[in-house]
């Protein structure tokens, strides 16, 4: 499941339990448990299978939301299509063709449980489409004293249509291992103990791995004179983290949302940012735009969005802004060490490290002393990148 998506739902979640608001600091437990119904949905104009995810609120003590299996969802158009969703996996509906959210066509979204209940949204438009027209990375010191790379974002519509506006990103990166060697070590026999130098049948030097942001980053021109977006840090990444040391890309993607999705999110960030989840201030059920037809009574949370999106991917290279300095730390401080291959005790220390697994070699050690074996090992992470990451360069990666 989606990590934005199970966030969203705990934090839907947690106003189902402040439901009422409370005057004294609230005490966690079921005792005020609702069950009702999650949905997170956002239609785009992007062309592809949309997806509506449909959950449970749950209790304190539960590690995740139930999934609402096994209903039928559709997306009704004023124009007069339909679309049927097909769930994908538990509790995650996908639509069964490619489509698109147009402008000037009211969207609504119809579900049906397994057990009966009817609910619908309330009817939402298309907002204003606003690309983005700059991502850039820039080394500077942020408001903290803390000096990194920015992702700062551009955006501007003259018509002044927009004003509400949502950030994602997705990170990928770059990471070499620092100690990697051509060469490995395997066992050869128990008894006597004895192991090999082999060569490395796989790529372990070279890995990428990608993140996804999960906040909520929001931000509007309601109160400016133009709608416009300038230099506005959608990341920053400090200078001693490892994942900038080599090569780094980031995918983001701007959201152009209504009034009343926006409201939503902004509530759903605030809980997320309070100090204490249950301070004195706890908010009343937060109120999406979806509702039950089959009981009026029934409460729903979460949204139902129509959101346009741009996207946009830049790269940049540590020694793009960092030329002749020192590489961040990396994620493990790597040193060597030599396991006995067999010590005073009959054990087998080099064997057992071996194994285990989590060791690859570095070199021979040509000066042992009494205590050391005849090779040199490094923690896997720092002679393996695939700890770290996948040794598979993603599609859409793009070299120096």
């Amino acid at each position: 499941m989606n990590r934005t998506y199970c966030k969203i739902s705990f934090l839907c979640g947690i106003a189902v339990f402040t439901l009422f608001g409370c005057i004294e600091t609230f005490e966690p437990g079921t005792e005020t448990f609702e069950d009702i119904l999650v949905v997170q949905a956002t239609l785009t104009n992007e062309m592809k299978q949309q997806e509506v995810v449909l959950t449970r609120s749950f209790r304190f003590e539960d590690e995740m939301p139930s999934f609402e299996r096994q209903a039928e969802v559709r997306i009704i158009a004023s124009n007069g299509a339909e679309y049927v969703f097909t769930e994908v996996v538990p509790g995650t509906y996908r639509s069964s063709t490619s489509f698109a959210a147009e402008a000037n066509v009211d969207y609504e979204l119809a579900i049906q449980t397994a057990s009966g209940n009817s609910y619908r949204s309330r009817a939402i438009q298309l907002p204003s489409i606003t690309t983005i027209d700059n991502l850039e990375a820039k080394r500077m010191t942020n408001s903290n004293g803390v000096e990194g790379m920015a992702i700062l974002v551009d955006s501007f519509d003259p018509t002044g249509g927009s004003q509400y506006y949502r950030y994602e990103f997705e990170e990928t990166y770059k990471i070499i291992a620092p100690e990697w060697r051509p060469f490995d070590l395997e066992i050869a026999s128990f008894a006597p103990p004895a192991v090999n130098v082999i060569v490395r049948d796989r790529e372990e030097r070279i890995c990428y791995n990608s993140a996804r942001e999960t906040s909520l980053i929001l931000e509007s021109t309601i109160d400016r004179i133009e709608d416009r977006i300038e230099d506005f840090p959608v990341r920053f990444i400090s200078s001693d983290n490892y994942i900038i040391s080599h090569r780094y890309s980031v995918l983001v993607k701007q959201y152009v949302h209504s009034v009343n999705a926006f409201t939503f999110y902004e509530t759903l960030r605030d809980l997320s940012q309070s100090e204490s989840l249950f301070s004195d201030n706890q908010p009343g059920f937060i109120a999406g735009n979806v509702f039950s037809t089959t009981n009026e009574d029934e409460k729903v949370a979460g949204f139902f969005d129509v959101a346009s999106v741009d996207q946009k991917r830049i790269y940049f290279n540590y020694v793009d802004f960092y030329p002749g300095e020192r590489l961040p730390p990396y994620v493990t401080a790597c040193v060597t060490f030599a396991p006995e291959l067999q010590d005073p005790g009959g054990g087998t220390p080099l064997l057992d490290a071996i194994a285990d697994g989590n060791v690859r070699y570095f070199s021979e050690n040509e000066n042992p002393r009494p205590d050391e074996g005849p090779y040199l090992l490094v923690s896997r992470t720092c002679g393996d990148c695939t700890v770290l990451g996948s040794n598979i360069k993603p599609d859409f990666w793009e070299d120096e």
